[in-house]
């Protein structure tokens, strides 16, 4: 099993920890962003039913017509 030799350095985890930090910012930006737009109604790559138009496999209206 390969293991560090020296200490890592404090500046250097903090650059670590920093860039991580900037990734996950970006990432909940960019979902932030998207749940924005599929709720306003601008996103072009998805589509959003609200609920009286639900359509899928938990359906409510569906799954009555089956059981009845």
């Amino acid at each position: 099993m390969a293991v560090p030799k020296k200490r890592t350095s404090r500046a250097k985890k903090l650059i670590c920890k920093n860039i991580w930090k900037n990734k996950a910012y970006w990432a909940a930006l960019k979902a932030f962003s998207f749940a924005k737009s599929v709720s306003m109604g601008n996103s072009k790559s998805f589509s959003f039913y609200g609920e009286g138009d639900s359509k899928g496999f938990l359906s409510t209206e569906k799954n009555n017509k089956t059981l009845k």
